[in-house]
């Protein structure tokens, strides 16, 4: 960078500074942390059964008292996921609404959609597939600053991939073995569910994991922008000895 471009004033981002809630951030991983134990709780009771039933031929390897009681802790394990997904997910939503208005005016023009679509879009069938991976695309390029003068500079994009990747494959992997789960009628078809369901489980642990680091990444990334401005600051390497 030449000394004339350093001593430029840099541009200030349109329409005021966004507010960013700690709290807020701080809320969303915690109960995103409580969807993992309820998941790692799953996977313990759907090996229970697991163990229980033979693997080749579906027959029960122990009483009928332990099978029920393996059972009940399932059914116990799978009404805790749904006790903590909820919450989990508005927080989420609430998180992911109040990102896209922060990014408003960070970078008003990377947007195709009006700032409702980060709740709305969560919402319609089939449309929540895909839309909130878009809506999640252009929070995540408003949030980047712009490279620096003569800088080849690009904000990959992996967390949000990563991220959104893994929770349809949980999605649409739940639904799958749900549908299993159900319609089962021998012990060898109830294992096979509770086994889609267990690997339904780990997916939605990477998904968890994944959108903690996604939510601060793009927090961090807004309240740098917010901070600094719409472009980088270089860093001058030291003079070569």
């Amino acid at each position: 960078m030449s000394a004339s471009s350093e001593l430029r004033p840099r541009p200030l981002l349109p329409g005021g500074v966004p507010r960013f809630s700690r709290l807020l951030l701080a809320a969303v991983t915690a109960s995103l942390a409580v969807v993992v134990l309820t998941d790692l709780f799953a996977v313990f009771a759907g090996f229970r059964i697991h163990r229980l039933i033979d693997g080749n031929h579906g027959f029960v390897m122990a009483s009928q008292q332990e099978l029920d009681a393996a059972y009940s802790l399932y059914e116990r394990a799978g009404n805790l996921q749904v006790i903590t997904f909820v919450p989990c997910a508005v927080l989420f939503v609430v998180w992911f609404f109040g990102a896209r208005r922060n990014a408003g005016p960070l970078g008003p023009d990377r947007f195709r959609n009006g700032p409702g679509w980060a709740i709305g879009a969560w919402l319609i069938p089939l449309v929540n597939l895909w839309m909130p991976y878009r809506v999640a695309i252009d929070i995540w390029g408003a949030s980047a600053q712009l490279p620096a003068d003569g800088e080849p500079y690009r904000m990959p994009i992996w967390p949000v991939n990563l991220w959104w990747g893994l929770f349809v494959s949980s999605t649409l992997l739940g639904r799958y073995a749900g549908s299993r789960y159900d319609d089962a009628d021998t012990l060898a078809e109830v294992r096979d569910a509770v086994v889609q369901y267990m690997m339904t489980d780990v997916l939605d642990i990477a998904a968890a994991v994944a959108a903690v680091y996604f939510a601060v990444r793009l927090t961090s990334m807004q309240r740098l922008k917010a901070a600094e401005g719409p472009y980088r600051t270089v860093v001058p390497e030291p003079p070569a000895r």
